[in-house]
């Protein structure tokens, strides 16, 4: 299986992207050396957590995974975890792509996994586009994937489902909802913790115990 994860990250690193997206994983710079150790970390302890839920968000951030390589993380989170949370820092062999005294945070990132920790919930974290969209000459913003470009990302997120035996598939806000509608791939949807979503989020969240019972 450790074979698998490693040929998964290789085959991102060497995905031909579309204008206007990053490719944090890609050989063409020297720091995404980093950022795929990050990711296969990552990968490697959720095979031995076996979580049996996956949270799959619209596309990186440039203040998260953008920078990490781990989905819904920041640079403050990777490197100090917050509490409750044993999964991330320097102890578990995670770096930063670059060096720096100010670690960004990223709020989103943090309502997710202070929630999941809140109700005991393990859940493997996705993106429908796993690489970085940005507006044209400006790497520091988001933009929604282009249709092609969840295309892109279909078959990364089908060998997720595939490789950690995932059970149920749960949409972060409406976006990420309508990219796995597109793409044809069933899922249970909970409220984007941003702009006031926060309660509805948590809710939405302590629920999937109740459903992954089911």
């Amino acid at each position: 299986m450790i074979k698998n994860l490693i040929n998964f990250v290789e085959e991102l690193a060497n995905t031909k992207v579309t204008p206007n997206v990053y490719n944090q994983y890609s050989y063409e710079y020297h720091e995404n050396s980093i950022r795929r150790d990050n990711l296969l970390i990552y990968l490697k302890q959720m095979y031995k957590l076996k979580p049996k839920i996956l949270l799959v968000g619209e596309a990186p951030g440039y203040r998260g995974c953008r920078l990490t390589g781990v989905p819904f993380t920041s640079e403050h989170l990777l490197m100090n975890n917050i509490e409750g949370l044993e999964l991330f820092g320097e102890i578990n062999g995670y770096r930063l792509a670059m060096e720096k005294n100010k670690l960004l945070k990223e709020a989103t990132a943090t309502m997710i996994w202070s929630t999941l920790i809140r109700y005991n919930i393990m859940a493997l974290s996705w993106n429908a586009f796993p690489f970085h969209p940005h507006k044209e000459g400006n790497g520091k913003s988001n933009r929604t994937p282009l249709i092609k470009e969840l295309l892109i990302g279909q078959k990364p997120l089908l060998q997720m489902i595939e490789m950690f035996d995932i059970n149920m598939v749960v949409a972060v806000g409406n976006k990420a909802e309508e990219n796995l509608t597109k793409l044809g791939i069933s899922c249970q949807k909970v409220r984007h913790p941003a702009q006031g979503g926060k309660n509805e989020f948590v809710e939405g969240i302590k629920s999937l115990r109740g459903r992954l019972a089911e």
